[in-house]
């Protein structure tokens, strides 16, 4: 993370305190999710006054909760908080119950996501028991270049959005298995041309497989994307198809009531 101190270790002059709140938040991650007051001030890049004075505030809002050892975690509050994203919690509401049929048809990992700016958010993942394991969690961010669901919202995305993705050379992205560039935007065209995206992703040295269909609006604005995922190993994609794209019909209706 960059720093963003003066000269003798102060915070950058005139930087609002919710920034620097935010940035202190920012510091957890599923492989961070309890820090020490030290590891909270040099990842955000304030001085160990501030980062004290912020966290003590948000622990009194319930922001962050503080152990007996003095180190930090997340507290319920923003939890509470961001339940009541209609983008998150409107959409899982309505999305889950298809969501759970589509669980049961396939064994497998179901996804929903939702594009925020040039990454996909995880809204919603449901897992059956003998499916193999992937890692990703509920409010975590996805790449949109390499994801099942990931290619289905970039394919809808304004313009620019997608103009800013396909701009960056994926090459050197090991866990992308979809190309870079001009293959990339052949794969936007199609995904556009069938309603539907089969994607392969190498993560953690296993290579998985998802199968993705757009959830739309009464006007027919991609709102969300919702996929099966498999070891790639594990069945033929086009065997997805069908089912992915009825549940995500189906939760397309349920929204727009």
């Amino acid at each position: 993370m960059t720093e963003r101190r003066a000269r003798g270790g102060r915070p950058a002059r005139g930087e609002p305190v919710l920034d620097r709140a935010f940035r202190l938040l920012g510091c957890f991650s599923p492989d961070r999710p309890t820090l020490s007051l030290a590891a909270l001030s040099e990842l955000a890049g304030l001085p160990k006054p501030t980062a004290l004075r912020l966290a003590r505030k948000l622990v009194e809002l319930g922001a962050l909760e503080q152990a007996e050892s003095g180190d930090y975690t997340i507290g319920l509050r923003l939890l509470e908080i961001a339940s009541l994203a209609p983008r998150g919690h409107g959409l899982r509401e309505n999305a889950l119950p298809y969501m759970e049929d589509l669980l049961h048809a396939t064994g497998q990992h179901v996804l929903l996501s939702v594009r925020e700016g040039v990454a996909a958010v995880l809204v919603e993942r449901l897992s059956a028991r003998g499916a193999h394991r992937v890692g990703y969690r509920v409010g975590g961010r996805m790449p949109l270049h390499s994801t099942g669901n990931g290619l289905v919202l970039l394919a809808f995305a304004p313009k620019r959005v997608q103009e800013e993705v396909l701009a960056v050379d994926w090459s050197a992205d090991e866990e992308n298995l979809n190309g870079t560039g001009a293959e990339l935007r052949a794969r936007l065209a199609a995904v556009r041309r069938n309603r539907f995206a089969v994607s392969s992703r190498r993560k953690r040295g296993v290579s998985l497989t998802s199968v993705a269909a757009p959830v739309v609006d009464r006007r027919k604005n991609t709102i969300a994307a919702v996929s099966v995922i498999t070891g790639s190993e594990q069945v033929a994609p086009a065997t997805h198809i069908p089912a992915v794209v009825a549940v995500a019909r189906a939760i397309s209706r349920a929204a727009a009531l």
